[in-house]
């Protein structure tokens, strides 16, 4: 006798094998031109407005000391742009922010749940790209990298929206996760795909911490500039423990005029303004001025202990000397 368990093992399914059920979804050949620019929309919408460029910049600049083959140079370039481009989207969502380079972000145009699943496709576009090259140390590079990025961005939302002010200590450890990580990616990758036997990852560390710096600074320093492409003081609408921030609060624990703001994520331009003029009258503007002024200075020690481990050839002057225009365009003007 046929038990129910028998019927239940030798049951076939109901649906025939010729539908379009039975073939298979992951079909490269089905997915089409007009299907990827769907998906896309929301990274090529940011991608194609013209940013800073910095990050080519300092993938070049390091190059002339690790002379990494083209092909590579060239994916790893194009891993970073797009990682780079796709965590904006996700920055902008989580920050609520308004603009990004003088033009709505991409969820004010896509949606949210559109411009997410952008940024996460990129992601592994990127992954892909890297996959390409052959190098299973690549991967596990990006791995490393990718986690620090999100623990970076988890800390930071994490004080924002707790409205809990970090030690200057926890926010430093917090920038090397999130803004470093994206630089140390770069050079990580180009070191796994050189010969040169260099360790740049100290200089990155500081190269990442001063950008970040530099950025918060610029956000509260009402530079005309920086205001029309984001916003006059957008971090204290989006309610960000800024490095000026912090050092800020912390200059007097008992005035809880700044944080109040920040819980409000206030679009008053009148009380930015009053935020602003506390700011500096706590010193804390030209306290992150000094800071910066002091990692590069750090950084140009850096640059030539690396300049002598390599010795007297003129492409470790010229490597120098790129890096070194990095680091000026990474100064208080």
């Amino acid at each position: 006798m046929e038990t129910d368990d028998d019927r239940e093992a030798g049951a076939q399914p109901s649906t025939p094998s010729n539908t379009p059920l039975t073939q298979s979804t992951t079909d490269q050949s089905q997915w089409t031109e007009d299907k990827e620019q769907i998906l896309l929309g929301p990274y090529e919408y940011i991608a194609n407005q013209p940013g800073k460029d910095l990050r080519s910049q300092f993938i070049s600049a390091f190059n002339m000391w690790l002379n990494v083959p083209g092909k590579s140079l060239e994916v790893i370039i194009g891993v970073i742009k797009m990682l780079h481009n796709a965590s904006l989207l996700v920055d902008d969502v989580e920050d609520f922010s308004v603009l990004r380079r003088g033009i709505p972000v991409a969820n004010s145009i896509f949606g949210i749940a559109q411009t997410i699943n952008s940024a996460n496709y990129v992601y592994f576009r990127a992954l892909s790209e890297l996959a390409s090259l052959d190098n299973p140390e690549l991967l596990k590079i990006f791995t490393s990298e990718l986690l620090n990025l999100h623990r970076g961005q988890g800390l930071d939302l994490y004080w924002r929206d707790s409205l809990i002010c970090p030690s200057e200590c926890e926010y430093m450890e917090m920038v090397d996760y999130k803004t470093g990580g994206l630089f140390r990616l770069a050079v990580r990758l180009m070191q796994a795909q050189s010969q040169i036997p260099i360790d740049c990852s100290p200089l990155v560390t500081t190269i990442g911490q001063m950008f970040q710096i530099l950025d918060d600074y610029l956000n509260l320093s009402s530079t005309g500039d920086y205001s029309a492409l984001k916003g006059f003081c957008e971090d204290l609408t989006e309610g960000k423990f800024s490095f000026p921030m912090i050092h800020a609060i912390r200059a007097d624990p008992s005035n809880h005029v700044l944080i109040n703001i920040l819980r409000l994520r206030t679009t008053d331009q009148e009380v930015k303004k009053y935020a602003l003029g506390y700011i500096e009258s706590v010193g804390s503007l030209k306290y992150s001025e000094d800071v910066i002024k002091g990692l590069k200075e750090k950084a140009e020690h850096l640059i030539d202990d690396i300049e002598s481990q390599l010795g007297q050839e003129s492409c470790v002057g010229e490597g120098a000397n790129a890096v070194r225009k990095l680091l000026k365009n990474l100064s208080v003007r």
